[in-house]
């Protein structure tokens, strides 16, 4: 039956992006994820994250981070695997397309040949 709107899962929404740039504004000037975790209501560690994740984007990565993908390149890597998910989609209905017209030319070919 249908489900009503109230039972399908939702994820939280992203917090704005003037919002982290001043959190990590401030955690840059001193404040510790900490701090600004209760003062802000978001987790330290999602602080951590947009910090180091900051200092990717401007190129100057943590240590062991030196591999790690900039903003620009994860969200091209996500328009990438979408894509290749609907040319695949796309190959696949081709395939069982090309499938199903040689298997009718196949019927309609030996039918006509016996005579």
């Amino acid at each position: 039956m249908w489900k009503k709107e109230s039972e399908v899962p939702r994820s939280k929404l992203p917090y704005p992006a003037e919002f982290r740039q001043q959190i990590i504004e401030l955690a840059r000037v001193g404040r510790t994820p900490q701090e600004l975790s209760q003062q802000f209501g978001c987790t330290a560690q999602t602080i951590r994250n947009w910090v180091a994740q900051e200092a990717i984007d401007q190129g100057r990565p943590q240590p062991g981070k030196e591999g790690a993908l900039t903003t620009a390149e994860r969200e091209e890597l996500v328009r990438l695997r979408r894509q290749l998910r609907q040319v695949e989609q796309e190959r696949d209905i081709l395939v069982k397309a090309t499938a199903w017209f040689a298997a009718r030319h196949d019927k309609t070919s030996t039918g006509s040949s016996n005579s």
